[in-house]
């Protein structure tokens, strides 16, 4: 393994701007503010988390349980409700309806029939999103059964995103996964049977233990199944993972793939998914012709999303805010009846129109193309001009090509965009921690 390539410790995925080790508890009040006043004339979205897991993944850094008793799932699906009560209160809804539903974790999937029915009984005493262009659901293949399955469709769930990542029982095993190949192919017709708008794979390179042949082998099984797009993620080690852990303390070295293997894995496997039919959608994404994704779309434009649940992220109106972490806060301060319940936020942080600019710039790159004129019109700034040291260096190595109406990013540039992106931060971000 090249020395220069090796993928260390630390966080290689850029999701939101500011980093968020700048987010503070001082900054609550912004939020508070936010939520309290009129929104913004933007989409809305709604996220929930789910926090709870069959078992830890080696690589996930996620807020996850996997030893919480049923009484504990439901103090926290009651937990949950509550404070999408007081959300469904807030000024910041004005009136809205949601553009986009997501439920993440952890496995949302964890949750029995029963459980998925209850929440959203509960959830649609307060909400409504009927008129939502998607709702998404992700699920672990070993949580599902056919009865599940039909209670995710007829709950609202129009897009499906089924946790696979390899389809190796030893590669799945060694990287902590809860699922079995055969679990895979046991779900896969009920999904198929159930008729969601979109079903999305997800896959990811360079797990530990993986090799070119049993990489390859995953790609072909994944188009065998004909999704309506498949996924594929870099194996990365942020600083909360149990590989991670493990290699500060000096008990391992690093066992995953180097970047360039990865990415030469990932250029394969774009490469058969669009001989196969498929067309690049973002950096790690390819979809049949005429798949969209509203949540991502919209986020990485600058909407605003609601978040609810432990640890989740959201912003209003220029403020992002983060949930309280840990089970006791989150779960105390909405254990409560009437006024004494309140939002569970834990740190915040308002930002500028330059940062909301830097945000949604790199954000978009991540599908490959940006539009300057949008960013003229919207933010009154030439990206080309105020960032042409930057661009003529990525269309110098190859990464990007530029003109008037189109920013491009090569396959090259496309498929390690995450690691092009820091450098668009503002100079006291340069080079801080990002989580």
């Amino acid at each position: 393994m090249s020395e220069s390539t090796k993928t260390e410790v630390g966080s290689y995925f850029i999701s939101n701007y500011p980093p968020f080790s700048q987010w503070s508890r001082d900054n609550v009040g912004d939020a508070l503010a936010a939520l309290n006043s009129p929104p913004a004339e933007v989409p809305l979205g709604l996220y929930l988390h789910i926090p709870f897991c069959r078992k830890r993944c080696k690589f996930c850094y996620f807020k996850v349980f996997t030893d919480r008793n049923a009484k504990e799932v439901e103090e926290y699906l009651a937990a949950l409700s509550r404070e999408i009560e007081l959300v469904s209160k807030l000024p910041a809804m004005g009136g809205r309806p949601f553009r986009f539903v997501y439920f993440g974790g952890g496995t949302p999937s964890f949750l029995s029939s029963r459980q998925l029915h209850g929440l959203v009984d509960r959830l649609r005493a307060n909400i409504d999103w009927s008129l939502a262009e998607e709702v998404t659901f992700e699920c672990e293949p070993g949580t599902l059964s056919e009865a599940k399955v039909q209670t995710l469709k007829e709950i609202g769930v129009t897009r499906l995103s089924l946790g696979v990542e390899h389809f190796d029982d030893k590669i799945l095993e060694d990287n902590g996964r809860a699922h079995q190949s055969p679990e895979i192919f046991k779900a896969w017709p009920w999904i198929e049977a159930a008729g969601f708008d979109s079903v999305n794979i997800d896959l990811i390179s360079g797990m530990v233990g993986d090799t070119t042949e049993k990489w390859q082998d995953a790609v072909r099984r994944a188009i065998d199944m004909d999704p309506d797009s498949v996924t594929i993620y870099q194996m990365e080690l942020p600083f909360n993972t149990v590989y991670s852990k493990d290699i500060l303390g000096g008990d391992i070295e690093s066992p995953v793939a180097d970047w360039e293997t990865k990415r030469d894995w990932l250029t394969w496997a774009f490469d058969q998914l669009q001989d196969a039919g498929y067309v690049t959608s973002s950096a790690y994404t390819m979809v049949k012709p005429g798949v969209e994704f509203s949540y991502r779309d919209n986020l990485w434009r600058g909407s605003d999303l609601l978040a609810t649940g432990i640890a989740s992220f959201g912003h209003v109106s220029g403020v992002h805010y983060q949930n309280e972490p840990e089970w006791d806060k989150y779960v105390g301060r909405l254990d409560a009846d009437g006024d004494a319940s309140e939002l569970p936020i834990g740190r915040a942080l308002k930002i500028t129109p330059h940062q909301a600019l830097v945000r949604e710039m790199i954000l978009q790159l991540k599908k490959g193309w940006l539009d300057p004129a949008y960013f003229q019109d919207k933010y009154d700034v030439d990206i080309l001009e105020h960032w042409q040291p930057v661009w003529q260096q990525y269309s110098g190595e190859g990464l990007a090509n530029l003109d008037e109406d189109r920013i491009r990013l090569t396959r090259d540039g496309l498929l390690r965009v995450d690691s092009l992106l820091p450098a668009f931060f503002e100079a006291e971000h340069q080079g801080v921690r990002y989580t």
